[in-house]
């Protein structure tokens, strides 16, 4: 365990995103605490805090390429990019074609030849932005803002980031600043760490850049069967998500799967005038209220007929979700709302079932105006988070028996004139994209061996059964046939997905570190 003054001084800083201004201070003698991990001596933490600083030009000059999947030239532009970096340091690359989108694929052979293998995930695509929802010029072009003494985010000199002391209340904000270009730059880091010790990874190690993750990562599972000679490995590591909001070193045995579905409820064969034809033609967008309304109860708990009768919790997984240091006031607070949805009996547990959200509704508009019309459908987007034992598929026929209990005809597509004039009241459910949840044994060896890397620097370590959000795990498992672990370095309050998304730079450093930590350690 590192017992110099800029461990001290770190992770002190990292127990909360919120905390005072802090410094990250290195050692001005590296060499006077080395630390023994299977016999092999690293010098402590200024190397890491150097190649952090280091790969800082490295990190904005990725973030300025735009990087949303609909393009498949940017797309170009990153995967090119991240080649090079990636040889740089060594690595023998190759871009795995998917479309005209190629995913990166990079190796690394440890200088211990019959070590074993780890394969680590990350994609380097971006959701799309809106730059006029962002504090500054530009989303591609990064910026370094601190907090004020108003909590208002300032921007300030981007050479502060060169400083020591390193200030790790500094963030850096961007489109895929966290998610997921930042860990990407503390897996280069990492690297540039250990050369510069003079040392070598204790197992081989292969990475995998995904270039849609965004779009729910369509290809990867045919891709992987295709090249499974070449992604073959003893375990998987998926760098991706936030760290659970007290900051403390997170580790995820798993995540909900997505589907998207889209509800559409059918009125008359065109929009007619509210005047003429109200109190006679019935308005879908009506229905559709009322029909979306018979899905849920006032608790927030689905209606829909063995919904949750798949998940089962065991009393040892009870336990462990009962030890995630959640803060239920301050989640309510941060979210605005006075109690929970009643589905579980904490965040944790409701994170353990599958959900049923409304994420859009369309009806009477033009534009983005309301018109005085009985509109000929409304449309509801839906999305389902999935789990391990309540698929989509499964999920998607509760639905549909669901809506044929209220006395609905689902139709497919537009109905004909024979179907409007037999049935009085029809819609049609549509499957979109999606993929399946994923879950690991929390005792799996992968995950006793992440545990305790993450156990080095003598923090409580927080286990998550199961993650709300979705990742393309599944996809990757099934094809590779290998057990994985979810180990997230970024901060939770980063904003990915959202406007001003930024990556706070103590979490950087303490990724760097913590993946210096694990390429160290023999599998």
């Amino acid at each position: 365990m590192y017992k110099n003054h800029f461990q001290q001084i770190f992770f002190s800083l990292a127990v909360a995103t919120f905390c005072a201004s802090g410094h990250v201070q290195a050692q001005t003698n590296p060499a006077s605490d080395p630390t023994q991990v299977s016999g092999a001596a690293f010098p402590a933490d200024i190397q890491v805090l150097q190649a952090a600083q280091h790969s800082f030009t490295e990190y904005f000059q990725l973030l300025a390429l735009p990087n949303d999947a609909v393009n498949a030239a940017d797309i170009r532009s990153n995967a090119d990019w991240l080649s090079a970096a990636f040889q740089r340091r060594g690595f023998q690359t190759q871009q795995l074609a998917n479309q005209g989108k190629p995913l990166v694929f990079a190796h690394y052979h440890s200088a211990q030849k019959d070590a074993a293998t780890l394969l680590l995930y990350l994609h380097f695509d971006g959701q799309p932005v809106m730059p006029k929802q962002w504090a500054q010029s530009s989303p591609w072009q990064a910026v370094v803002k601190k907090r004020d003494a108003g909590g208002q985010w300032q921007t300030v000199d981007a050479a502060l980031l060169q400083q020591n002391p390193l200030d790790a209340e500094l963030r850096v904000f961007a489109r895929a600043a966290a998610d997921d270009k930042g860990p990407i730059m503390m897996l280069l880091a990492a690297f540039d760490a250990l050369k510069a010790a003079g040392q070598s990874p204790a197992f081989h190690v292969k990475v995998l850049l995904d270039s849609e993750e965004e779009k729910g990562s369509p290809t990867i599972n045919a891709i992987a069967k295709t090249n499974a000679k070449l992604l073959h490995s003893d375990g998987l590591i998926i760098l991706d998500g936030p760290q659970h909001p007290s900051n403390q070193p997170t580790l995820v045995f798993g995540n909900r799967g997505a589907t998207s579905l889209t509800l559409t409820v059918y009125g008359p064969k065109t929009p007619l005038h509210s005047g003429h034809y109200g109190n006679y033609v019935p308005n879908p967008a009506q229905r559709l209220a009322t029909l979306l309304a018979s899905m849920k109860d006032d608790d927030g708990r689905v209606t829909v007929a063995g919904y949750y009768d798949t998940v089962k919790l065991s009393a040892a997984e009870r336990l462990a979700l009962s030890e995630v240091p959640d803060d239920d006031a301050a989640l309510r607070q941060r979210t605005g709302i006075a109690r929970p949805d009643a589905v579980g009996h904490s965040y944790q547990e409701a994170l353990q079932y599958p959900s049923l959200n409304i994420r859009g509704m369309q009806a009477a508009a033009v534009g983005d105006k309301a018109a005085n019309i009985i509109p000929h459908q409304a449309v509801a987007e839906l999305d389902l988070r999935t789990t391990p034992e309540a698929d989509s598929a499964y999920l998607t026929g509760l639905l549909e028996r669901h809506i044929k209990a209220q006395g609905w005809y689902l139709s497919q597509g537009e109905p004909t004139a024979d179907e409007r004039a037999k049935y009085p009241k029809i819609a049609s459910l549509t499957a979109g994209a999606g993929g399946d949840a994923a879950r690991t044994p929390m005792d799996s060896k992968l995950g006793n061996w992440v545990y305790a890397v993450l156990q080095q620097d003598g923090r409580q370590v927080v286990r998550i059964r199961m993650m709300g959000g979705s990742l393309p795990t599944a996809q990757l498992v099934s094809a590779l046939e290998i057990p994985f672990v979810i180990l997230p370095l970024v901060n939770a309050d980063n904003n990915q997905h959202s406007f001003d998304e930024n990556l706070r730079i103590g979490h950087y450093v303490d990724g760097v570190q913590t993946l210096v930590r694990l390429l160290r350690t023999a599998y």
